[in-house]
């Protein structure tokens, strides 16, 4: 064989090689615990039952870099909420009904090439928290209840909240709450110091963070439907559940398995514990029977 066969040989090995490469399962996830630790479980869980190691593309970023790159095909599956989808992606309002954004997000990201799977369980929206003393004195669990009671709330929100239309605005137009003057807005980090030492009696807050499931709080209902549904679901490329069909039996599995407490209390092992994201994602498949 003379040289210029060999080289040709050895290319052909080498694109081979990376033709299989390829085939790799590419998980992705955006820039913040709770995405990350969700990225982690969608690869062990893919790796336990494809046998082989998914790669992993955690922490890419934002939304519309998440977005971009399952699009281009740089990842093939990442966590994503479905009002996220719907205001951020497709620019459209979201209905209050979590079943109906559900549908039209998983309607127009087919069109694209992609596809909603079931939801895995938790809506991470805003959640409105009280201390758990104060709810169970004035027997608070709802915010049509905490708008009835003649009280003026002292809120405590973040940056983002106060200036998003579907965050401090919704909450003032649907419910009409008494509030004390201003909000006192600061760092998400220092809700819940500011609440526990009675400086706001009120924060905006989102439903999946770790401190919930630790604190004596309650969220209270949003009964109106003030703030639209962020259900949590895994979004797959068409090409790929065509490419590999495992996959999608093997994420289908994940669906409806992290309810709103579980996903807390990852957050707080992670955020709160400095626990490491393999060890945590290892124990929730551990636990959950995967």
């Amino acid at each position: 064989m003379d040289r210029k066969t060999v080289g040709c040989c050895v290319i052909s090995l080498l694109i081979l090689a990376a033709c299989g490469g390829s085939k790799r399962i590419v998980v992705g996830s955006k820039n913040f615990t709770e995405q990350v630790i969700l990225g982690e479980i969608v690869a062990q869980h893919l790796e336990r039952r494809l046998g082989e190691r998914a790669e992993r593309r955690l922490n890419l970023g934002g939304t519309l870099l998440a977005h971009q790159a399952l699009l281009s095909g740089q990842i093939d599956v990442y966590p994503e909420y479905s009002g996220t989808a719907l205001t951020a992606i497709l620019h459209r309002d979201a209905p209050a009904d979590a079943g109906a954004v559900y549908q039209i997000v998983g309607t127009a990201y087919r069109k694209l090439g992609l596809e909603w799977l079931a939801p895995l369980g938790f809506n991470n929206s805003f959640a409105m928290v009280i201390s758990g003393e104060l709810s169970r004195r004035q027997n608070l669990s709802t915010l049509s209840e905490a708008a009835r009671w003649q009280h003026a709330w002292s809120l405590g929100v973040g940056y983002e909240f106060e200036g998003r239309p579907d965050g401090l605005p919704a909450l003032l137009r649907t419910y009409k709450l008494q509030v004390s003057g201003p909000p006192h807005s600061m760092d998400l980090g220092l809700l819940y110091q500011a609440l526990a030492r009675g400086q706001v009696d009120m924060i905006a807050a989102n439903s999946t963070d770790g401190l919930l499931s630790k604190m004596d709080t309650a969220v209270l209902a949003d009964d109106r439907g003030a703030f639209p549904p962020y259900e949590a679901g895994l979004v797959v490329r068409s090409a790929t559940l065509a490419r590999v069909p495992k996959v999608r039996e093997a994420l289908a599995e994940l669906s409806g398995k992290i309810p709103t407490g579980v996903m807390q209390r990852l957050n707080y092992r992670v955020d709160v514990d400095h626990e490491a994201v393999g060890a945590v994602a290892a124990d929730f498949l551990r636990e959950a029977g995967l």
